[in-house]
């Protein structure tokens, strides 16, 4: 797909999917903890892991077209991640003097997401290999 125009529509659609599923998880994290943003940190990390599994699929060849490859990664994942709101979190965090909170919230967004991002593409590998005939 080379049409820019329509390019430009499966990211706005994915990334109108990812901002509302991003919205219902705000909300539903809520229940949880008002205080610690999980909303964020459970989108990020939840991002990460889809991109890691298109990656991993994509890696396999032409498993996810090149427009469903662009709606979920770039539109979906670019609406449903938040590290916006995760550095605007971190600054309130610090502005409170919770350098504490501040720390492991950065480095737990980063080490999990990183993780799941690996968790993703391992996830496919192991799928191809259990399935056999049906990835190949």
């Amino acid at each position: 797909m080379t049409n820019p125009l329509a390019m430009s529509v499966l990211v706005g659609l994915g990334g109108f999917a990812g901002s509302v599923a991003r919205y219902g998880l705000s909300i539903t994290s809520q229940r949880f903890s008002i205080e610690w943003p999980l909303g964020t940190l459970s989108a990020n990390v939840l991002g990460c892991l889809l991109i890691g599994i298109i990656t991993g699929l994509s890696a396999r060849g032409e498993t996810i077209s090149p427009a469903a490859r662009l709606a979920l990664a770039t539109g979906f994942c670019g609406g449903f991640t938040t590290m916006s709101s995760m550095i605007y979190e971190t600054a309130e965090m610090l502005r409170a003097g919770e350098c504490l909170h501040a720390t492991v919230y950065t480095a737990g967004s980063f080490l999990l997401s990183l993780a799941a991002f690996f968790a993703g593409i391992t996830a496919v590998r192991v799928l191809v290999k259990i399935g056999g005939g049906l990835w190949n």
